[in-house]
């Protein structure tokens, strides 16, 4: 047997191969390579194919055996633009890795925000007979769930949809606001600013929440005077230092990296050094920003790669029975504090 005995040279062989070496029809190769239950074949010719899959080193179709069995061994993700964002995009590398350990395949498509284009990914993932789709935003926040989402088991990561009843994975946004306040409290800071985002989100209030519980934990009086609201990046930050100096605080808290980045200019251009007069912690860890900054920035992360693995965890029904899965911010120590 050679190459033009089993189709193209150099290309991988195909069932119409198989059933040519084998002397049988087309269907009666997708039979044995699929196990279809029922298929009256005899073993003189089951041997055949099974022996010319094994010279042709013929791999089946694992979307053709999909359609033909009822059942998926796939898993879709479908993301407004985590694709696209660096440290969003751990999202997918999570649920990819889980999705592998469980022996099935990520599909992902990412729409951009698009609602034609979401609805023709889930469509499409629906016609694959996908075992479950992750439905999945680049930051925290509430959804309207698209309606062909319920077509399918599906899991919102690092969003939720109240009164919808599809399971969420997300940050646990007051955890990590307790956390970046207890990193300065163990360093003996008493008063301590937050620069909180004006944007209404998950993030604003859990992470105010959690400051505030980290204060109170450590028998410190919260004072509102100093919270300060300020836009989400650079510019809020650096905006807020003249607030921050008038304060007296010895250490601040930031909603997010950038607004720390902005903070971390302005102090500078008031002669204060980092952290000796004013230590400073982010959140979210995006390493383009935290791991930079002089001194690196001490910060909280979002969890991006865990969000992905657990979505795919819940999916598959290996967390019980989830409501809102609330999943862990850790601290990410440098050397701004």
């Amino acid at each position: 047997m050679n190459d033009t005995d089993h189709g193209r040279a150099g290309h991988p062989p195909t069932m119409r191969d198989v059933a040519r070496a084998a002397g049988v029809s087309v269907a009666t190769v997708s039979h044995v390579v699929n196990n279809k239950a029922g298929a009256r074949i005899g073993d003189e010719a089951r041997r055949r194919v099974q022996d010319a899959v094994a010279v042709l080193g013929y791999r089946p179709n694992a979307l053709a055996k999909t359609l033909s069995q009822g059942s998926s061994r796939f898993i879709g993700l479908v993301a407004d633009a985590i694709a696209t964002t660096p440290f969003a995009g751990q999202i997918i590398h999570g649920a990819q890795d889980e999705a592998w350990k469980h022996g099935y395949v990520l599909l992902v498509a990412n729409t951009e925000g698009n609602v034609a284009a979401e609805n023709d990914a889930i469509a499409m993932m629906l016609e694959h007979q996908v075992h479950g789709i992750l439905y999945s935003t680049w930051y925290h926040r509430e959804i309207a769930v698209p309606e062909a989402l319920h077509q399918a088991d599906a899991v919102l990561v690092d969003c939720f949809a109240e009164g919808s009843g599809l399971p969420a994975v997300v940050p646990d946004e007051e955890q990590g606001g307790r956390t970046a306040t207890e990193e300065l409290l163990t360093s003996g800071h008493r008063r301590i600013a937050f620069l909180n985002t004006t944007t209404p989100s998950p993030a604003q209030a859990g992470r105010l929440a959690g400051y505030r519980a980290a204060l109170d934990a450590a028998g410190v009086t919260f004072d509102q005077d100093l919270v300060f609201p300020v836009e989400p990046h650079q510019e809020g930050g650096y905006g807020a230092t003249s607030d921050v100096l008038a304060s007296g605080a010895t250490a601040v808290f930031c909603h997010n990296d950038r607004v720390a980045m902005g903070l971390y200019d302005g102090l500078r251009e008031n002669g204060r050094r980092i952290p000796d007069d004013v230590a400073v912690v982010g959140f979210d860890n995006q390493d383009v920003i935290s791991a930079h900054l002089r001194p690196p920035l001490s910060t909280v992360a979002l969890p991006h790669y865990e969000l992905g693995a657990a979505g795919v965890r819940v999916l598959l029904g290996l967390e019980g029975e989830v409501g809102r899965l609330l999943v862990a911010c850790p601290p990410v120590r440098r050397s701004s504090v």
